[in-house]
């Protein structure tokens, strides 16, 4: 392994689902009148595609070592965080050998900070982390989870993101997250609708299965107070994203008021140490939610989780299938993890990156056993029926 030297970095575009899990056919849940922060604008309410939610694609990061061995990782992208790791970042990994990953991680930040420091530049870096994650593995034959510290228990619990709470509960998960439809455009009226869905769900799972609230960045101070303080006798266990990223104050305003028991959430579209620093030293809110692909990498997900047990928050990741799933097994403040419903509705359990992953595990019975993720690296494999493109060379 100490001879182990990278010799090639590539970036390939993908279309058509994976990592960009927007990128689906009509008729998906996940297309289907979803509040946003577009939904103020008639013409862009009923579909986010119609703002263009899906049109970056799925970059793959390849990286191989001078000895044959290989890596690789998926993440939102598509061509412009190709161009980046292929024209910028490529060179801080090439020559180095596989063990240099905070070096390499150190050395792309810093590089990219005048243009970067989060958005498409951090999705660009963290593939490129997950992937060298990757080949470290198959260097040395190990899993992701034991190179970080070792699973703390048998088996993850997931709850379930989708558009069919109560068919979650049927298929074993702890919980159901549905997406708000109105915002703060449609008033008093959107705010009962969504009490009224609520209701009706809360009904169906009965008093002890988890409902949750997924706002995605679409709300106002307000409006989100009122709806999390109406639906409190529904049992909602928590409003998630509920504000624009950047609007800490918002969100330490927000926990303030909402009912006792309820927590809030956020953290899907936030990057690095710095930006749940302030998250955190502000109080705006109870678990964060860094999505492994966008938030700076594994590497950089790790410094994060580490500050949120200082600071008593919990830490579970937003969707990214088995690249948070063997960071989740490794903490004692990850007690559960997320598991998007990929089924156009909602009705049935399929890997999260369908079409692009083979041996992609899925969670049973609303669980996944740690032994499922014992083969070396992240344990999947791209498709031998996906197309590759890649726009950039270097």
């Amino acid at each position: 392994m100490g001879t182990a030297v990278i010799r090639q970095v590539r970036a390939s575009v993908v279309r058509g689902g994976g990592a960009d899990y927007h990128d689906q056919s009509e008729g998906h849940w996940i297309d289907d009148n979803i509040s946003t922060p577009m939904s103020k604008y008639p013409a862009y309410r009923k579909s986010r595609q119609s703002f263009g939610i899906n049109v970056l694609g799925t970059v793959v990061v390849e990286i191989e070592t001078d000895g044959g061995h290989y890596g690789f990782a998926v993440t939102t992208g598509g061509e412009p965080a190709a161009f980046i790791i292929e024209r910028h970042l490529a060179r801080f990994l090439e020559g180095r050998k596989v063990t240099d990953i905070e070096l390499m991680w150190d050395q792309m930040y810093n590089a990219t900070l005048y243009y970067g420091r989060r958005g498409i530049v951090l999705n660009a870096i963290s593939g490129v982390d997950l992937a060298l994650w990757d080949l470290l593995g198959q260097v040395r034959q190990e899993p992701v989870h034991a190179m970080i510290g070792g699973a703390v228990r048998d088996e993850i619990r997931f709850y379930a993101t989708g558009a069919r709470p109560d068919l979650a509960k049927q298929m074993g998960f702890i919980g159901g997250k549905m997406a708000v439809r109105h915002g703060p455009a449609q008033g008093a009226e959107g705010v009962h609708a969504e009490l009224q869905r609520l209701g009706e769900m809360r009904n169906a799972v009965g008093d002890d299965f988890w409902l949750m609230f997924d706002c995605w960045m679409s709300l106002d101070v307000n409006y989100a107070t009122k709806l999390a303080n109406a639906a409190h006798e529904f049992g909602l266990k928590w409003i998630e994203e509920a504000l624009p990223p950047d609007d800490y104050w918002g969100y330490a305003e927000l926990k303030r008021d909402v009912p006792r028991g309820m927590m809030v959430t956020t953290g899907e579209h936030e990057a690095t140490r710095w930006g749940f620093r302030l998250l955190m030293e502000m109080d705006c809110c109870d678990l964060i939610q860094p999505d492994v692909g966008w938030c700076g990498g594994l590497t950089e997900l790790l410094k994060i989780s580490s500050l949120a047990d200082a600071h008593g928050k919990l830490v579970v990741p937003h969707g990214s299938s088995v690249y948070s799933y063997h960071f989740v097994c490794t903490r004692q403040n990850s007690p559960f993890a997320e598991f998007l419903m990929m089924a156009p509705a909602a009705d049935k359990v399929v890997p999260m990156f369908t079409p692009m992953l083979e041996g992609e595990p899925v969670p049973v019975d609303g669980r996944l056993k740690i032994s499922a993720l014992d083969k070396p690296g992240f344990g999947v494999k791209l498709s031998q029926d996906i197309t590759l493109e890649r726009p950039y060379t270097h």
